[in-house]
């Protein structure tokens, strides 16, 4: 029997099955582990779908982007356990030349049809001016893509026939998507699961050691956490992850 998860507006039943794509390493648990701590708990079916391995995510050149590449898989499959998760795909596009092509909606929405998810978690596609960060091309790119592959691919039997269809991987039609951070109307209340985000998080070492160090992470994203409460109207100390829900069906 499925749970629920709890919201800005109160309770909300919890999704069968989930699809989280995004295009790094890490960018599940800087923006949405929470939520996902929060519906593995309330019994969903969560899988994630990373669009590269992160390996030019580091400056220092003596490491191998091969290297690397281990290093953050390894380090995403340790955070995803933190928060629920044993199910990773990885697609193996080039980190920092991602590009919403035919190609990357096509594997995308491979992946959509072997999960079959009833909502499907992405980055926004939209450039936010106010977060360098949060628009890195990858991010936007996977975003447009994942759109892309939810509506019309997965759910098309015309589409990417002989790569999908003829390969044995049959439509599905995803009803509804999550989309981070874009113009927010569903917050989910993370604060009791909060700790696992921040255990996720600390899983990426390569990547957040020395910014833990230099700033707590947890007092960075407990900040973060609570503007987005805030924003969407929920009572302090709440912490919070938004997203802009799209009908698909």
């Amino acid at each position: 029997m499925q749970g629920q998860i709890l919201t800005s507006e109160g309770m909300r039943p919890a999704p069968e099955r989930v699809l989280v794509v995004v295009a790094h390493p890490d960018d599940i648990d800087f923006g949405v582990a929470g939520t996902v701590a929060q519906l593995t708990a309330a019994g969903s079916d969560v899988a994630y779908c990373l669009v590269t391995s992160g390996e030019a995510g580091e400056d220092d050149m003596t490491v191998s982007a091969g290297e690397l590449a281990k290093t953050r898989e390894a380090e995403q499959t340790a955070a995803a356990a933190k928060v629920g998760v044993d199910r990773l795909h990885w697609l193996h596009y080039p980190d920092g030349m991602v590009e919403a092509t035919l190609a990357l909606r096509c594997s995308i929405a491979r992946v959509i049809r072997i999960e079959r998810p009833d909502v499907v978690i992405t980055q926004s596609p939209f450039r936010n001016l106010e977060s360098t960060y949060g628009s890195h091309p990858d991010h936007t790119a996977t975003a447009e893509a994942t759109m892309s592959a939810v509506y019309p691919d997965a759910r098309n039997p015309r589409a990417f026939t002989s790569e999908l269809l003829d390969e044995g991987f049959d439509p599905h039609t995803v009803p509804e998507m999550w989309v981070s951070q874009n113009e927010p109307d569903l917050y989910v209340d993370i604060t009791d699961v909060f700790d696992q985000k921040i255990a996720a998080l600390r899983s990426h070492a390569s990547q957040v050691a020395k910014r833990d160090a230099e700033s707590d992470l947890n007092v960075m994203m407990g900040e973060w956490g609570e503007r987005l409460a805030e924003q969407g109207g929920m009572e302090k100390p709440r912490r919070a992850e938004a997203f802009r829900v799209v009908n698909t069906a």
